[in-house]
């Protein structure tokens, strides 16, 4: 039996750079692009639980410092 933690801590920069403008607004406008450049080929509403759509978002906020700690404990 595992017991299996991720956790996301994001502080906001001040007023207009919150935390939940870089944990909401940055992952949707990054989907966007993909889906522009063609990288998302998906069509139709979807909630980012495919690997097609929440690789690459998290690869590129990771890129901008927004990265889960995971943890894996054997209990």
């Amino acid at each position: 039996l595992y017991r299996h933690t991720a956790t996301l801590i994001v502080k906001g920069e001040d007023d207009m750079h919150t935390a939940m403008a870089a944990t909401v607004g940055l992952p949707m406008g990054i989907a966007a692009r993909l889906v522009l450049n063609g990288d998302i080929s998906l069509t139709g509403l979807h909630v980012p639980i495919l690997p097609e759509i929440y690789q690459p978002v998290l690869e590129a906020v990771s890129n901008l410092g927004i990265v889960f700690t995971e943890e894996i404990v054997l209990l």
